[in-house]
């Protein structure tokens, strides 16, 4: 299990780090998507959002990358991962299966760090 781990940690480092990197140097060309979501793509676009969204992949994907502060770049990727599937289940479903495989990546990851997480799942007890 700690290989399987390992590989989804450096697959989710991996993917999250050259798509951050995308966002600021465009080596990668992405058409705009279609409808509504090319329209919502542009918004956020516009209003300089994806800077921020861009900023916290490139972080968090380099902290799980090199190994370093995973539980930190988990917790900044999980609120990415949850906006992306989101995004595709909602408006473009033909990237849902990318946002399934990053998904998966982030929940096999999360699962060798769970204990860093430890002190969230407990129910605090008033005395």
């Amino acid at each position: 299990m700690k290989i399987a781990v390992t590989i989804a940690r450096v697959l989710l480092g991996l993917l999250f780090t050259v798509f951050g990197l995308n966002g600021f140097l465009h080596f990668i060309p992405l058409p705009p998507p279609p409808g509504l979501a090319g329209q919502y793509m542009a918004a956020l676009f516009m209003s300089h959002y994806l800077v921020v969204v861009f900023l916290l992949q490139l972080v968090g994907g380099v902290l799980v990358l090199a190994n370093r502060f995973v539980p930190l770049g988990l917790l900044l990727l999980g609120p990415v991962v949850v906006n992306i599937l989101l995004f595709h289940a909602c408006l473009a479903p033909e990237g849902l299966p990318l946002a399934l495989v990053s998904t998966v990546l982030w929940l096999v990851t999360f699962f060798g760090v769970r204990k860093a997480f430890a002190g969230v799942f407990v129910q605090k007890v008033e005395a």
